[in-house]
């Protein structure tokens, strides 16, 4: 019964994820997210599992076809991040060396100015520090330093970031 109940109520939160006005989309994540600042912007058909688990900051953009995963731990997501389209954010993986292939969940933090590129996979128990870039296409494995760019599958760091951010990002777009 708890599995039937969980289903319908992703296909309900994909549902209302997929309604092409922001403030309605708004409004169902403030009930169903840990914490959801101000200024905050979720696209349309973000994919949000356990979202009891997650938080997000102020002037944050999460942009269309994300993943958020909250299922294996807290995934923290702070102030003026850019998520871009189609980014995945694990929080729950499975152990391919276990006999059971038992999941392993991990916590993941992504600091304040951080932005993950389209495409970019970030893997449990990694923390985005603040400020960092995660290119597009890219695999983080590993935690990133705050500032850093990194890039590749898996992502290494490629350079640093300029230190004076102080961006705001959030803008609510009409039909986004």
């Amino acid at each position: 019964m708890k599995s039937f109940l969980v289903g319908i109520f992703t296909i309900f939160t994909q549902s209302v994820m997929w309604i092409p006005i922001h403030f309605i989309r708004h409004i169902y994540l403030k009930i169903i997210v840990k914490s959801l600042g101000s200024h905050t912007e979720v696209c349309r058909n973000v994919d949000i599992r356990s979202p009891r688990r997650i938080s997000i900051g102020d002037n944050t953009t999460i942009n269309k076809r994300s993943l958020l995963d909250g299922r294996g731990g807290n995934l923290i997501i702070g102030n003026c991040v850019d998520i871009a389209q189609e980014a995945q954010i694990w929080t729950l993986q499975h152990d391919y060396d276990s006999p059971s292939y038992q999941a392993v969940g991990k916590s993941v933090v992504v600091g304040d100015y951080a932005w993950i590129g389209t495409r970019a996979i970030v893997l449990p128990g990694v923390r985005i520090g603040k400020g960092a870039v995660v290119a597009a296409g890219s695999i983080v494995t590993k935690d990133v330093s705050d500032y850093d760019v990194v890039a590749g599958v898996p992502a290494k760091r490629i350079s640093q970031r300029n230190r004076n951010l102080s961006y705001k990002l959030g803008k609510w777009r009409w039909f986004q």
